[in-house]
């Protein structure tokens, strides 16, 4: 089979598209034939040899991807070869055949494509396991989404509305952040103009869940942003790993700050995640109400292309890399 590798750590000139041996599912295990696959900051940091996969997992890129059950492995129920499926990944996605643990499945929604499809996982299980299974997001409260344009930021918007939030985001522009109204944002914050502490306190007093991608950079003022009781739920570190903060201030507001990562956990966690989406999530997935965003989609031999457009910024929600074509 074909996949996407790399020699050695660099800018998206280093990834290629060669020939690789066929993977074999194990027990519990299927193998799919890929669709197509998604492009996340994971899988740039990767690529730049700062993010390397956990023990056990493939080395090519790629944390989701769709297709079709081509083989099962032993121990496998519930699944047939033929079925068109999503899946969660800890690595593999760039590639036309990858296998996966049959927890981390996924039914294809009637309502998109195949391809379509593979925007879906990665966002779905970030998203639903740390603004509802941690931070317990419910009905009537506040949610601040940071980067509401990216493939995180739109699903979590959607989400948001959905669980009958009031749904604040940041972007970077005026257009992107028309585009996040349109999804259903309540507030709209340009964070190059202004702070998003001053408007989410004039608004509405506070945020009750903070969805960060930002880290250090972002810590001391998402703390000032959230209301009484608020949690904070911290995914990424584009801003930075280290900084201080007033923990007085954390503890006079009885708030909480948790930090995930969803690559790293042990197949049975990321099964329980995968279970809570399909039976809380999906269906609000399957009836239309929640959509995948897909601002670009590009071959998959054409990587290098798709990270340098997500590294610029200017996609709209997800990436996608399509197997055929």
């Amino acid at each position: 089979m074909r996949a996407i590798t790399f020699r050695e750590p660099g800018g998206p000139e280093v990834l290629e598209w060669t020939e690789v041996p066929d993977p074999e599912p194990g027990q519990g295990e299927v193998l799919v034939e890929v669709a197509a696959s998604a492009v996340n900051r994971a899988d740039l940091l990767q690529r730049q040899g700062h993010y390397p996969p956990p023990p056990g997992a493939s080395d090519i890129l790629g944390l989701e991807c769709s297709g079709t059950i081509a083989a099962l492995g032993e121990g496998v129920e519930g699944w047939q070869v033929g079925d068109e499926v999503c899946a969660l990944l800890a690595g593999g996605g760039y590639a036309e055949k990858v296998v996966v643990p049959a927890v981390q499945l996924l039914p294809v929604p009637a309502e998109f494509g195949l391809v379509t499809a593979a925007a879906l996982p990665e966002v779905a299980c970030t998203v639903w396991s740390n603004v509802v299974m941690i931070a317990r997001l419910t009905e009537g409260e506040v949610l601040l989404v940071h980067g509401g344009a990216g493939g995180i930021g739109t699903h979590a918007i959607q989400v948001g509305k959905a669980l009958g939030a009031t749904v604040a985001v940041t972007a970077g522009s005026p257009e992107r952040l028309e585009r996040c109204r349109q999804l259903g944002a309540d507030i709209t914050i340009n964070y190059r103009e202004q702070d998003f502490v001053e408007v989410l306190k004039k608004e509405t007093g506070g945020a009750d869940v903070i969805l960060d991608n930002m880290g250090a950079s972002y810590l001391d003022r998402n703390i000032d942003a959230l209301a009484s009781n608020g949690r904070l739920a911290i995914i990424g570190m584009q801003g930075g790993t280290k900084t201080e903060f007033n923990l007085g201030r954390l503890m006079g507001k009885r708030a909480s700050v948790s930090g995930t990562t969803l690559r790293a956990r042990p197949v049975a966690e990321k099964g329980e995640i995968v279970a809570e989406v399909r039976a809380n999530l999906w269906p609000l997935v399957e009836d239309g109400s929640i959509q995948p965003v897909v601002g670009q989609i590009l071959p998959m031999a054409e990587a290098g292309n798709a990270h340098r457009a997500l590294d610029e910024g200017g996609v709209f929600g997800k990436v996608l890399l399509a197997a055929k074509g």
